[in-house]
């Protein structure tokens, strides 16, 4: 059975929703029911899965988006600017120490959510209050943490580029610092953690490659067979797949491709 992956946002986590026999394509914006109420997305592929108990539980799309949807959609974004602001000065009132740092309507406007950050848990039933006086709408306030804050705010990381959660990662994977022992990274906190704080989502990104090239690398302290007799590995290039030597017979220290040695069996 054929179903949609459908994105709301550029970069954003994408969901599988069932389609029936609704004439839809790649790009599409469609109108969809999810757990916060009707909202627009864009057909970002089609898959085949097997038919299982999950399908009864996707979600149907309701019909792909005609000019009147989108135009809504439009109109409730120039609404969410001001949302924020409001947001930020009736937290103030209300001597809420947060970060107020985005809202959204559902396209029916029948539910507005707003982001925020905070290092504390925060008790915000009075500002859910003062804003529903205002929006006449259900409020929803919901707290992020700073990989999210970041990938909301947007901003340029340590290799110059603009970040990868706002231009591609659509869900966040598990960085370890065990990834970056495994890729022989200096452990120093200001040069593998990211505009958020947290370890870089990059480190993932090569940490298979390092893993797999390892795997027929020696270790450092293994003695090995070179030409000029036997040495010890004191370092390694990982992605050069070369090991540094240092020879036992006091031939000294120098590099060798990893076709220059011969390992013990």
């Amino acid at each position: 059975m054929k179903v949609a992956l459908v994105q709301f946002k550029e970069a954003g986590k994408k969901y599988y929703f069932s389609y029936g026999d609704l004439e839809i394509d790649v790009n599409d914006f469609v109108v969809v029911e999810t757990t916060r109420g009707i909202e627009i997305g864009k057909v970002y592929l089609f898959k085949e899965i097997e038919e299982t108990d999950l399908i009864s539980e996707l979600k149907p799309i309701i019909r792909k988006a005609n000019e009147g949807d989108i135009k809504e959609d439009e109109y409730n974004q120039t609404l969410e600017l001001g949302v924020i602001e409001k947001s930020k000065v009736l937290a103030v009132q209300n001597e809420l120490e947060i970060k107020v740092l985005g809202a959204e309507y559902t396209l029916d406007r029948k539910r507005l959510l707003i982001y925020f950050e905070s290092e504390t848990r925060v008790d915000f039933r009075n500002l859910v209050r003062d804003l529903s006086e205002i929006y006449h709408t259900r409020i929803e306030l919901r707290q992020i943490g700073p990989r999210d804050a970041a990938k909301m705010i947007g901003g340029i990381g340590p290799c110059g580029l603009i970040l990868c959660c706002t231009t591609f990662i659509g869900e966040f994977d598990t960085v370890s610092i065990k990834m970056a022992k495994n890729q022989n990274i200096a452990l120093n906190p200001q040069k593998i953690s990211g505009v958020c704080g947290k370890l870089l989502c990059c480190i993932k990104y090569e940490d298979d490659v390092y893993t797999e090239l390892k795997k027929i690398l020696p270790d450092v302290n293994e003695k090995v067979q070179t030409e000029k007799g036997l040495a010890n590995v004191i370092d390694l290039n990982i992605i050069g797949q070369k090991v540094r030597v240092k020879h036992i017979d006091g031939e000294g220290i120098e590099w060798l491709p990893l076709s220059g040695i011969k390992r013990s069996e």
